[in-house]
């Protein structure tokens, strides 16, 4: 049977949802949809900000699961106005420029809290 590791954030929502941030089995690792908050709660309302917080909670997630971005083979994005597309695109390539995962962006009606604009989750594959 393969280990199973899961990665807790501390978010509220995870005993409620029933959910954990980060879930590594084998080499695969499977990172929950992200949110712009930062510790205190707040959320900055920059697309291109949210973006890049997202992705820094990702990449904490990732490296306590033993991965790092270099390992993620898919992104998905979902964006509440395609405007913020750009901004947001513009943050996702300063991670993953080199890397370059399959990608997924989305345009939805609504995200859990107003204020996120963005919102990302990843797939990560350990190779080394």
């Amino acid at each position: 049977m393969t280990d199973r590791i899961s990665v807790t954030s501390g978010s509220p929502f995870e005993p409620v949802l029933g959910y954990c941030r980060a879930v590594r089995t084998g080499s695969h690792v499977a990172v929950s949809g992200t949110a712009p908050a930062w510790p205190d709660g707040t959320i900055d309302p920059d697309p291109g900000t949210q973006a890049s917080r997202c992705l820094e909670i990702i990449a904490g997630a990732l490296a306590e699961a033993g991965a790092t971005p270099a390992d993620v083979v898919r992104t998905r994005i979902y964006l509440v106005d395609a405007a913020d597309f750009d901004a947001v695109a513009a943050a996702h390539g300063a991670v993953f420029g080199e890397i370059r995962p399959a990608n997924t962006t989305v345009v939805v009606a609504a995200l859990l809290n107003p204020a996120w604009k963005v919102e990302i989750e990843v797939d990560a594959v350990i190779t080394g």
